[in-house]
C-alpha cells in the first residue's frame, strides 16, 4: 500500500508535526506501507511572517496535480492546512477522491492571539476544510470528543508514541545547580514561555530549542540557560539530566516532547489545558495546575520509576497501526460535494 501525505511542515522544520510524520514513515515501512510525502521542498517557498525559519510553499495547482498523479498513491492524507494542504484537498474534491486529515494545531487560539481575527471564524474555515475527511484524526480521545462537539464529522482517534530507546533514563548531569527545570521547543509566542521563566523557583531554568523569540529572551532572562536546538542523543542526554519538565503552552494539542520528558523518566509541570491534561489525565507522573510555580514544585516529588513506565505504554507501533486503520476507513469512502466554508458550521458528527 503507497499513502501520499500532503504536509506544509517539514524537515528542516523541528516541530510535533515533522517529528509524527517522519515516525509514521519508519513504523508503517515494517507493516509493508510505503509513504511518499507532498511537502514544501517540492515548490517555491516564502518565509511566515515572523518566523523566517519556517517556509511557506506557493505550489502552482497544476504542479500539484502532476505530483500526485506521478506518485499513484492508494491512499491521500492532509496533515496540514496550509497551501499545500489546501491544494490537495481541491485536486481530491475536484476528482471525489476519498482523503483522510489530521487536526495538529489549535490555529483558532493561535490566530487569534495575534490577529483581530474570531476564533469562531477559524473554528467554522477549520470545520470547512476537514468536511471532505473519511478520517479527522485527533491525537487523543478528549481532543476528538471536543472536535466532535464542534460539529467536525468522522473523527477519530490517531495516538502519538515516543522512542523509548533513545529516551530513557542515564547518568546525566548539566553541571548546573539542581533542580533543574526543562523545557524543550520552539521559542515563539504560542508557546507561553514567559509563564515559566518568570518563576520564582529554586535551581536552574533550562531551555532547549530556537525561534522568533529566542534573542529578545535570552536578552530578558539572563539567570535562564539557553542551550538552543539539541537532537538525539545529546537531547536526550538533556531530557535525563533534568529534574522537571515545564510545559507552559496552552494551545498545543499534544506535546510529543510530553511523552520524551516522561521516557526519560522526568515528571511533567503544566497547565490544566488540552495537550498535557489529554496525555497524562489523573496518572501520577505530572501535576497540572493553574498555579505553575505550585506544579513545579509538586512534581519535583513524583517517582521517575512511574513516569518512565508510564511512557513505556506508548509506542510508535501502536501509533501506526492506528494511523493505518484510520486510514483505510477513509479509503472506503468517497468525497462529499459541499464545499462552503460556512455550509458545514453546523454538521452534525458522523
Amino acid at each position: 500500500m503507497k499513502i501520499l501525505v500532503a504536509t506544509d511542515a517539514w524537515h528542516p522544520q523541528v516541530n510535533g508535526v515533522v517529528q509524527t510524520l517522519t515516525m509514521m514513515s519508519q513504523a508503517t515501512r515494517t507493516l509493508g506501507v510505503e509513504m511518499v510525502f507532498l511537502t514544501p521542498q517540492s515548490f517555491r517557498t516564502v518565509a511566515m511572517p515572523g518566523y523566517p525559519g519556517i517556509r511557506l510553499a506557493l505550489p502552482p495547482p497544476g504542479r500539484i496535480a502532476r505530483l500526485i498523479e506521478e506518485a499513484k498513491p492508494d491512499a491521500i492524507h492532509i496533515a496540514t492546512e496550509g497551501p499545500i494542504g489546501m491544494l490537495v484537498r481541491q485536486y481530491c474534491r475536484a476528482r471525489s477522491l476519498a482523503l483522510s486529515s489530521s487536526f495538529h494545531t489549535r490555529f483558532p487560539e493561535y490566530v487569534s492571539a495575534r490577529l483581530p481575527i474570531p476564533e469562531a471564524w477559524v473554528w467554522a474555515m477549520l470545520r470547512w476544510f476537514h468536511s471532505l475527511s473519511g478520517s479527522v484524526m485527533a491525537a487523543t480521545a478528549p481532543l476528538a470528543q471536543e472536535l466532535s462537539e464542534r460539529g467536525f464529522g468522522n473523527v477519530r482517534v490517531w495516538p502519538r508514541g515516543v522512542d523509548a530507546k533513545l529516551f530513557r533514563p542515564r547518568a546525566s548531569d548539566l553541571g548546573l545547580p539542581r533542580p533543574v527545570f526543562l523545557s524543550v521547543g520552539r521559542l515563539a509566542v504560542e508557546k507561553n514561555l514567559e509563564a515559566f521563566l518568570d518563576l520564582d523557583l529554586p535551581g536552574t531554568k533550562v531551555v532547549v530549542g530556537d525561534g522568533p523569540q529566542r534573542a529578545s529572551l535570552q536578552r530578558r532572562y539572563r539567570d535562564v540557560a539557553f542551550l538552543g536546538e539539541q537532537f538525539g542523543e545529546r537531547l536526550a542526554e538533556t531530557y535525563a539530566a533534568a529534574d522537571v519538565f515545564v510545559f507552559p503552552s496552552k494551545t498545543d494539542t499534544f506535546g510529543l516532547v510530553l511523552l520524551e520528558a516522561l521516557a526519560s523518566g522526568v515528571p511533567v509541570a503544566a497547565f490544566p489545558v488540552t495537550g498535557p491534561r489529554d496525555v497524562i489525565g489523573h496518572a501520577p507522573v505530572g501535576v497540572l495546575n493553574d498555579d505553575l510555580r505550585q506544579a513545579c514544585l509538586a512534581a519535583l516529588k513524583l517517582s521517575r520509576e512511574d513516569c518512565r513506565a508510564f511512557a513505556l505504554e506508548r509506542s510508535w507501533e501502536a501509533s501506526a497501526q492506528a494511523f493505518l486503520k484510520n486510514i483505510l476507513i477513509a479509503a472506503s469512502g468517497r468525497a462529499d460535494a459541499g464545499d462552503s466554508p460556512l455550509s458545514v458550521t453546523t454538521r452534525t458528527p458522523a
